[in-house]
């Protein structure tokens, strides 16, 4: 089932790719979510060893780098994002690999003080895998920063009569997202599944985020889609962890 998820997410991701060029890429951390600017979490990234999972399109890779960030390496399981990547980057000494986040293409282990994944970690097929490889290419005290869709959005649904709880947040695993129109399937887990599975593989705790932020500019740009205000001003629709190798 996991060769055969992924076998459908890479064909998915290869075909939709433009449609999400650039999106959701820091400074954000994702739709109506604080940003890198108000957060700070990752603070002076000059001069250290960074690596994105789930780089996509390569924007938060350039944010890094024009940031003066010492080395930067991504991973991604799309080949139409990593030659998007590549385009973008040509100007820039990355290390990018074509591979799936639960498994390890030949990373460094114990070498890099960051690694991070934006709106990314929700595609994993195996979140207890993915967090092992993390932990091992972190070094001792290392600093792991992820987002993802806040685990009670997509189980509240927009109706004429108001929002509407339509699926058990205690359901968890694969599901096919309603707003994503190609075959695909993302994860869906409790936060405290994330926050357990963390702990589990060696993860501290440092920071959890879920507020959100209003702006008539981001009114306007989300407006009618998945993300949009009067689902926001109820429900958040990120989550945000730093977390630090134990």
């Amino acid at each position: 089932m996991q060769i055969d998820t992924l076998r459908i997410n890479k064909k998915s991701w290869d075909e939709v790719a433009p449609r999400f060029y650039g999106r959701t890429a820091l400074p954000e951390y994702g739709p109506f979510a604080p940003t890198e600017d108000e957060l700070n979490l990752f603070g002076n990234v000059a001069g250290l060893r960074l690596l994105e999972i789930g780089c996509g399109s390569g924007h938060s890779i350039k944010y890094m780098h024009d940031n003066n960030a010492g080395e930067i390496w991504g991973l991604d399981l799309s080949s139409s994002q990593i030659l998007a990547a590549r385009d973008l980057l040509y100007q820039t000494d990355v290390h990018l690999f074509e591979s799936s986040m639960e498994s390890d293409p030949g990373l460094p282990h114990e070498y890099f003080d960051m690694v991070y994944s934006i709106f990314a970690l929700g595609w994993t097929t195996n979140l207890d895998l993915t967090l092992k490889n993390i932990h091992k290419y972190l070094k001792p005290g290392g600093i792991f920063i992820f987002s993802w869709e806040h685990p009670l959005y997509s189980r509240v649904k927009n109706t004429d009569l108001g929002l509407m709880l339509d699926k058990s947040y205690h359901e968890e695993g694969s599901y096919d997202h309603e707003a994503w129109n190609h075959p695909a399937f993302m994860q869906q887990y409790k936060i405290c599944t994330y926050i357990n599975t963390l702990i589990e593989n060696g993860f501290r705790i440092e920071k959890m985020v879920e507020d959100v932020r209003y702006s008539e500019e981001l009114k306007t740009r989300h407006e009618n889609r998945w993300y949009n205000y009067a689902k926001v001003s109820a429900i958040p629709t990120t989550i945000i962890f730093k977390c630090s190798k134990s």
